[in-house]
């Protein structure tokens, strides 16, 4: 069961959460804790994962209990909402408006009717309900030690935004090139070289503009930008820095942003070479030319206590055209994770469900002044 109400500039926060995850895929997750809400997504692909997870203080309200039904190990079940992105995003696109209008907003489920319900109450005494049909399904998720990144980048959302100006709208790929000295955002070599449609761009960031500036591994990686695209708005939209956390090509990369009041987390697979191939055994590489591919079928194997480990990282790669895993993980995959540790494998064999749905926890900062603004009306 899940039940929540906001105020108008907490529905503009939660709107465009879920219109950031909505450049993820066209799936989305309701996955209600005692941590919070968290909105999930994965595109088909299986290269991009997406997380936002909402604390209980960032609502005006929020109640949450587990289902009566038990699974295997006699624990009742998280109630865990999959939705089509096409249902829920036109009700939370006009955002400017909804936050000038709505005075409260409730969400709750229907579960005998496998519904979401979101109402509206408007000024002059408008109502407004949307029933969203939804589908019980467990949410994958990632696990990713982003804070063993060798290179860690934060800077304010303004900035990147102006740095990202330059790509055009047709943009697939943007390559990130990065030494102790420079930083730069430039068009990916891989696109297409179309005269009739090719624009090379490139962009150099001072390391002084950076919040916090960590390089310990000169590299290269080239990845997705629509989802970069995705989370700079949810990042401006909070007032709050993003956090870029990298090695070398081939490994994935992490997008987060911290606040006191919510967490969110996108790991993106990069395009690797034939060097981080042969410097990372473990990564679990994917093909591409011009477009994603799946992730190849893990051969991990459960452990004794019927759990199996998460892959270390998500990778690209551009040739040859076949997927492989030169070894499997090991069975240390501690570090900050996008869910709980304990998982089995997903159908596919190449993704992992996680049965107790969290984000990790993190060390509080001094949060947003936005937030804390939410934070001070909830009281």
């Amino acid at each position: 069961m899940l039940k929540c109400e906001m105020n108008g500039s907490q529905v503009k926060v939660f709107g465009k959460a879920i219109q950031a995850l909505s450049r993820v895929s066209d799936e989305l997750w309701l996955d209600p804790s005692e941590k919070g809400l968290a909105l999930r997504s994965m595109n088909s692909s299986r290269s991009a994962y997406g997380c936002v997870l909402f604390s209980p203080v960032f609502f005006q309200h929020y109640q949450w209990s587990t289902s009566m039904k038990m699974n295997d190990d006699d624990r009742p079940l998280n109630l865990n909402c999959k939705l089509g992105m096409k249902s829920i995003l036109p009700i939370f696109r006009c955002l400017t408006s909804l936050e000038r209008n709505v005075e409260k907003c409730k969400i709750f489920t229907r579960s005998d009717k496998c519904k979401v319900v979101i109402q509206f109450f408007c000024r002059h005494g408008i109502k407004r309900t949307h029933n969203v049909c939804f589908q019980e399904s467990q949410p994958l998720q990632v696990i990713f030690e982003k804070n063993m990144c060798n290179n860690t980048l934060m800077i304010q959302p303004r900035l990147l935004a102006e740095a990202i100006v330059l790509f055009t709208s047709s943009q697939e790929e943007v390559t990130l090139a990065v030494t102790p000295l420079n930083v730069c955002l430039k068009s990916s070599s891989e696109e297409s070289m179309d005269l009739t449609n090719s624009v090379y761009s490139e962009m150099s960031v001072d390391p002084d503009e950076f919040d916090f500036f960590q390089i310990g591994l000169d590299t290269e990686i080239t990845f997705c930008f629509k989802e970069l695209k995705g989370m700079l708005t949810f990042s401006e939209a909070v007032h709050v820095p993003i956090s870029i956390h990298f090695d070398f090509p081939g490994k994935p990369m992490a997008l987060s942003i911290d606040d006191m009041l919510l967490e969110a987390n996108f790991i993106l697979a990069t395009l690797a070479d034939d060097r981080s191939r042969a410097s990372s055994p473990q990564s679990l590489c994917l093909s591409q030319t011009q477009k994603r591919s799946d992730l190849i079928q893990s051969n991990t194997k459960a452990d004794k206590s019927g759990t199996s480990q998460a892959p270390e990282c998500i990778s690209r790669k551009t040739a040859p055209k076949r997927l492989y895993s030169r070894e499997s993980p090991t069975n240390n995959p501690a570090g900050e994770t996008c869910g709980n540790p304990q998982t089995k494998r997903a159908n596919g064999g190449n993704i992992f469900e996680v049965p107790e749905s969290s984000l990790s926890d993190t060390d509080e900062g001094p949060g947003s002044p936005y937030l804390r603004k939410a934070a001070a009306e909830n009281n």
